[in-house]
């Protein structure tokens, strides 16, 4: 071995002993836009949320849509008939399409909602640095993530709503006689929607979804982060804390705007449902709510709603602390660096 060669393994061993290497990995890291990490850290910590509580979902739209044979049964008795009807797959069915829709969705929900926190704190100063912030830059932020991502949304609830039978054939939420289109996939969908009604169709029910949304995200992100700030620093890091308070946030946030939901969902499935063919649609929001407490009674609009809170508290939670822990892994500073950086 010639005297180069030997400095050469002898810096390499010296990089590993003193921690060049690492530190190298952490200005790789450093090197990456705050942005970057931010829709990295809100699209993996959605994605992983959402997959756990999949099966979850799927029931709970069978039972928001009325689908026939779900309605009056309970969580446990709506899995096994699917489980039956389906296999374990049917479990998943559509949460292709949610996972495509919720990483671009988290990325820029978690995203602009920093984004959003850090430009409201540096141009309305006035407004101060409370709780009211997370629920301003909360709301816009869920605004804007779902209107650039709805149609992914209304082709995961078209996917869920088909219930296949034993023999292969379809079913949809009331039996009829006329033919139904069965969706193939998510492009299938999105084709087929956009050809019988054009941009519009794939916006179909994106009015009572901002509405719920606004307050939903706003009061989620709101109450997260007040019940963080009343934890004592010794227990900031925790997971059980994160987990705690993310299921909280979830609990009280969607029991304001469920109703909203379950109209989006009858909206959106409208077209496969024999009950509106020839007959006039909802029109709007209020429409839709009053629609429904009128045919179907005040309660269908809480419909699901006791399977949602099932689904709802770890998905909530587990979002907020995936999104927590990766914001550590990614290095992503802490908000008044942030705010700092950004000023900057």
């Amino acid at each position: 071995m010639d005297s180069s060669q030997g400095s050469v393994l002898s810096s390499n061993v010296a990089g590993l002993v003193d921690g060049s290497s690492a530190q190298r990995e952490v200005s790789y890291l450093d090197g990456i836009p705050i942005y970057v990490k931010e829709l990295i850290a809100g699209g993996a910590a959605g994605a992983f949320a959402k997959t756990t509580v999949a099966p979850l979902e799927r029931i709970k739209i069978l039972l928001q849509t009325r689908t026939e044979g779900f309605h009056s049964l309970g969580v446990f008795q709506s899995l096994k008939k699917l489980l039956k009807h389906e296999g374990f797959q049917g479990f998943y069915k559509g949460n292709g399409a949610s996972v495509i829709r919720i990483i671009p969705y988290a990325a820029l929900h978690f995203m602009t909602y920093e984004q959003y926190r850090c430009w409201i704190l540096n141009n309305y100063s006035a407004l101060g640095t409370g709780p009211l912030i997370d629920l301003l830059a909360g709301s816009a932020a869920g605004g804007t993530a779902v209107l650039c991502t709805y149609p992914l949304d209304l082709a995961r609830t078209k996917l869920a709503y088909q219930v296949t039978d034993t023999r292969g054939s379809f079913n949809y939420g009331m039996k009829s006689n006329h033919a139904q289109p069965a969706y193939n996939g998510i492009k299938d969908v999105l084709r087929s929607v956009y050809k019988e009604g054009g941009v519009r169709g794939l916006y179909r029910g994106v009015g009572p979804t901002l509405t719920g949304i606004l307050p939903y995200a706003g009061l989620k992100f709101y109450i997260y982060e007040e019940l963080k700030r009343h934890v004592p620093e010794e227990h900031q890091t925790s997971i059980m804390m994160r987990l705690s308070c993310g299921a909280l946030a979830g609990l009280f946030g969607q029991t304001f705007t469920y109703p909203l939901d379950v109209v989006r969902r009858q909206m959106q499935v409208e077209n496969l449902q024999p009950s509106f063919q020839g007959s006039a649609r909802y029109r709007n929001t209020w429409e839709g709510l009053t629609t429904i407490v009128h045919n179907q009674g005040w309660r269908q609009l809480f419909a699901g709603l006791s399977i949602n809170y099932i689904k709802i508290v770890p998905s909530v939670a587990i979002g907020f602390t995936a999104y927590d822990m990766m914001k550590f892994w990614l290095r992503i500073p802490p908000r008044q660096k942030t705010q700092s950086i950004s000023a900057a």
